[in-house]
């Protein structure tokens, strides 16, 4: 069986970044690493991708060809992808045999809670290639500082979850800017875990960005009931305000509910935080029980205790540099 990673999350969030450091990182650590670059938008690679879309479909060419923008190429491509899936495969099969698998995807967050198109690709890699892959999804942590799009974010996750059932682990990447982006209303730890959404939800109706969200759906809606009453205009945007208050409340709800979000904070430069994070990628696609002999209740022990396991120290410095 191969191991890998899924590599998702929305524009800018960081994903090629990620490829070129996780890659460097698990070479060093003495893992050949394979990269497979299936973003047909991503045309200035910094690393050196074992499998490049390019060479099977372009976005600019799909663009021209079929009079579509940037988002209906995106998934023209990933439809003619999937349709082509024997290409990939016939590019994968010799990386197989010694090989840890990186997956950098396009950032159109509708191919992974919408669309089929990617998760039918990836099941059938993982059944025809025998893969154990985990969804590694990033997301900006400078939507910490804007509670409504914190909330947008979370949405995003859970649906990406639910709708590709792979392992899945969710990362705030760019932590190392978190500070630049603001004060925050919480402590780290309260965005991390997913701690109690109510105080998120008081955040929001005082935050001046969400006053300014309200003012423009308000502002809106006042031209649709110009020809009413003042008393009845008052009624109507009172409610409307009430509104997106309770529907605010009620995704809220259903977060918590589902009770399965949470995020792993990343700086791609430090060591040890690259570090943590593959530990628990290790843990989620099964790569830390291979070699082990051990009875069920042995591995049941290791896959419900703590992620503290150690590599092998190698001397290079805190923080990697890039090529």
């Amino acid at each position: 069986m191969v191991f890998g990673q899924v590599v998702i999350g929305p524009p800018g969030s960081g994903k090629t970044t990620y490829c070129n450091g996780m890659s460097q990182f698990l070479q060093l650590i003495g893992r050949k690493v394979a990269v497979i670059n299936l973003d047909p938008a991503n045309d200035a690679l910094p690393y050196e991708c074992a499998v490049n879309i390019e060479d099977l479909i372009k976005l600019s060419d799909v663009m021209v060809e079929h009079s579509l923008g940037p988002n209906g190429g995106l998934v023209y491509c990933m439809d003619y992808l999937e349709k082509n899936i024997d290409w990939l495969e016939s590019k994968l099969k010799s990386l197989l045999k010694e090989h840890y698998l990186l997956f950098d995807f396009p950032g159109q967050v509708e191919l992974f809670f919408l669309h089929d198109n990617a998760k039918n690709m990836i099941m059938e890699l993982i059944k025809k290639l025998d893969l154990r892959l985990t969804a590694v999804h990033l997301v900006d942590a400078h939507l910490c500082s804007d509670p409504g799009k914190y909330v947008s974010a979370l949405l995003l996750s859970l649906s990406t979850m639910l709708h590709l059932e792979l392992p899945h682990v969710n990362v705030l990447s760019k932590i190392d800017l978190i500070e630049s982006y603001g004060k925050l209303a919480f402590n780290l730890d309260f965005y991390t875990d997913v701690q109690d959404l109510s105080y998120l939800q008081n955040e929001i109706s005082q935050d001046p960005r969400s006053a300014k969200y309200r003012h423009n759906i308000t502002h809106c809606r006042y031209f649709v009931v110009s020809n009413c009453s003042n008393q009845t205009r008052t009624e109507i945007l009172v409610n409307l305000v009430a509104g997106v208050r309770k529907l605010t409340k009620e995704l809220c709800e259903v977060i918590e509910d589902y009770g399965l979000v949470n995020f792993t904070p990343l700086d791609i430069q430090d060591k040890e935080s690259v570090g943590n994070l593959v530990k628990l990628i290790d843990k989620s696609n099964g790569y830390i029980f291979v070699g082990i002999d051990a009875s069920a209740v042995e591995f049941s022990k290791i896959a419900v205790g703590p992620v503290d396991w150690d590599y092998y120290r190698y001397p290079f410095s805190r923080r990697l540099t890039y090529k």
